[in-house]
């Protein structure tokens, strides 16, 4: 059996097939860390700035892992990101928490809000996806252009209360469980 090749290569004259991958895994080595560092960077610097935005004190807002248990009153640091398992740094989508205690009103309570952000660099951008809400997009320098995914984490904590308040508030669920009559 005869095999042909049809694909184009990519190898400039002088240079063995094997040289042609030992770049390829160059460029993506370099790739995968430029994306970590930049994705690490800006969840660093949106756990650092979301407490002011929020308007309240900055220990109540800190980074904890996107998923499974977490403790809000542990500093994670690296930890609270999902490239901290991993002993190869892939490049993929950067997943960390933002956790914002909120002290109760009727007591000396505190609720914690966690929301997953996951960060995809993309070009010259940075593709932010926060929980449920639409994605939002914000430049790899993005010094003072957080405010768009500020709020993206506001509405998505805001989210997790207004649906069942509106559930609740609902007069056709008044009754409790049941059919509604035509």
């Amino acid at each position: 059996m005869r095999m042909t090749d049809n694909t184009t290569s990519t190898q400039t004259s002088g240079d063995s097939p094997y040289d042609e991958l030992k770049r390829a895994v160059s460029d993506y080595g370099k790739a995968a860390m430029d994306n970590l560092l930049h994705c690490k960077a800006f969840g660093r610097a949106v756990m650092d700035g979301y407490a002011g935005w929020l308007g309240c004190e900055p220990e109540r807002v800190v980074g904890v892992p996107a998923k499974g248990q977490f403790d809000p009153h542990h500093d994670y640091g690296d930890a609270a990101f999902s490239f901290y398992q991993s002993p190869v740094i892939r490049l993929e989508p950067v997943a960390f928490g933002v956790c914002v205690t909120i002290d109760n009103v009727e007591d000396s309570g505190s609720l914690w809000l966690r929301t997953a952000v996951r960060v995809d660099m993309a070009g010259q951008g940075l593709d932010v996806f926060v929980g449920t809400q639409p994605m939002v997009n914000v430049p790899v320098e993005f010094t003072g252009q957080l405010d768009p995914v500020f709020r993206a984490i506001h509405a998505e904590m805001l989210a997790v209360f207004s649906q069942e308040l509106q559930e609740f508030r609902d007069d056709r669920f008044k009754g409790g469980i049941g059919f509604i009559a035509d």
